[in-house]
């Protein structure tokens, strides 16, 4: 048998694992674009610009989530690590996307059942893909009594040809545009989170624009799913001292301990995507919304340095991203923006800077030029730093701030040409701001 593993990153290597052991016989082949130091022994690798091209005459291609499809149509025999788990897993999976609150998401759901099952030492709660943990490292765990939480990315679904039993679609807006074939062909890829449910499965999501609102609905009533559409007075929704499910009382939504209003609707999509499973436990869902205190870079509390408040949201790759930190926040702010340029527009993002407050924008990155001449004409000092060095980024955007203020680091874009990864640049950010510290006290 003859595997082609296409792109060797997290889920590249975990294709590795799993199919070498599944089929201890193959001949493995890796592809990739980019240079690969750390294949393991007796793989083969094809790198370059044109690597995809040679791949033909294998029984089993595997694509790494990031390839697109169109890249490698000329092979046959396509298949995925989300195909293989979502047709593997033994366990129920609740699956959830969208362009951002997915992994807060995600983390709710896990504690809240974590909370609800506490006593079932035979049931185990799963938290896997997106957020971290490859999916198929995982598999050869889960038991049918177990519940998997799947984070699942536009590239996770690109090609998926099954869906998770529930379905959760926190929101949609532009993204990833550099790599998808426009808006459109991201929302299918999105919506296939939903396409092949069935009769006894659930579908939740949050506000969406209209047209694509219609798609998912007709989608689910032509499935015959479950529908919990949130927030929603019927079903999950919240006001400004609790949630609720219709009138019945959940918990205060002070328990959740992550700031901004958008934390409160990541909040009630977890609560509509495990209410039946775990019997409208209440408590379970207060609890678990309380044990989590956030994941990093997303909105996360660096400290206070000189009066003024800095917060790592490094996590923020899509100007929706960045308008949902600057509503959380009501004092003054200074927003660092900019980077590896994935094909949004910037301009309504800079129609909330100039309604909500904000003293200044640092633009940082390959994208800081583009984002300048779309806000061009709002009312707030643009700061255009052509600095790479994110120690030297911060002091200067602290002589922007003042007592009192609030510096996030909502960069609106990727990370990809000053960082290795967006975690790579919040770790920066967070390192940079303790010097600063350090800096001011010496």
């Amino acid at each position: 048998m003859k595997i082609a593993i296409v792109g060797f990153g997290a889920e590249g290597r975990s294709n590795y694992r799993y199919f070498s052991n599944k089929y201890p016989e193959a001949k493995i082949t890796v592809f990739d674009q980019h240079e690969i130091t750390d294949c393991p022994d007796g793989v083969d690798t094809i790198t370059g610009a044109d690597a995809f091209d040679k791949i033909t005459g294998f029984d089993l291609v595997l694509r790494s989530p990031g390839i697109a499809p169109k890249l490698i149509a000329q092979a046959d025999n396509h298949w995925s690590s989300t195909r293989e788990f979502l047709r593997a897993c033994p366990a129920t999976i609740i699956g959830v996307t969208g362009s951002k609150g997915k992994g807060t998401t995600c983390s709710f759901i896990h504690t809240i059942l974590r909370r609800h099952f506490a006593e079932h030492a035979d049931r185990q709660i799963h938290l896997v893909g997106n957020i971290g943990v490859p999916a198929l490292d995982v598999l050869p765990e889960i038991n049918e009594n177990d519940i998997v939480v799947y984070e699942l990315s536009s590239f996770q679904l690109w090609d998926a040809t099954q869906s998770p039993s529930v379905a959760v679609l926190t929101l949609i807006e532009p993204d990833h545009l550099n790599v998808h074939d426009g808006f459109s062909d991201y929302v299918t890829a999105k919506l296939n989170i939903f396409k092949y449910q069935s009769d006894g499965n659930t579908a939740v999501w949050g506000d969406l624009p209209e047209n694509i609102e219609h798609q998912v609905r007709e989608m689910a009533e032509s499935n015959q799913v479950d529908i919990y559409n949130f927030p929603n007075q019927k079903q999950v929704h919240f006001d400004a001292n609790h949630f609720y499910f219709g009138e019945k009382q959940i918990c205060p939504t002070r328990q959740v301990r992550l700031p901004g209003a958008h934390n409160l609707r990541n909040a009630c999509a977890a609560i509509s995507a495990v209410w039946d499973i775990i019997d409208h436990d209440t408590q379970a869902i207060s609890d678990g919304l309380a044990d989590f205190d956030g994941l990093p870079h997303r909105l996360k509390f660096v400290r206070n340095v000189d009066g003024v408040d800095y917060y790592d949201d490094s996590i923020a790759t899509t100007p929706g991203s960045a308008v949902a930190a600057l509503l959380s926040f009501d004092q003054p702010k200074v927003l660092i923006l900019g980077g590896s340029d994935k094909g949004a527009d910037y301009q309504e993002l800079g129609h909330h800077i100039a309604a909500n407050n904000v003293r200044a924008v640092a633009l940082i990155g390959q994208n800081r030029h583009k984002i300048a001449e779309q806000m061009s004409e709002i009312d707030v000092p643009l700061h255009v730093i052509d600095n790479k060095d994110m120690t030297k980024i911060v002091k200067q955007v602290s002589h922007l701030a003042q007592p009192g203020d609030v510096v996030i680091m909502s960069p609106a874009a990727a990370s990809f040409d000053m960082f290795k990864s967006y975690s790579d640049r919040g770790e920066k950010f967070i390192a940079a701001v303790n010097n600063l510290c350090d800096t001011i006290n010496s």
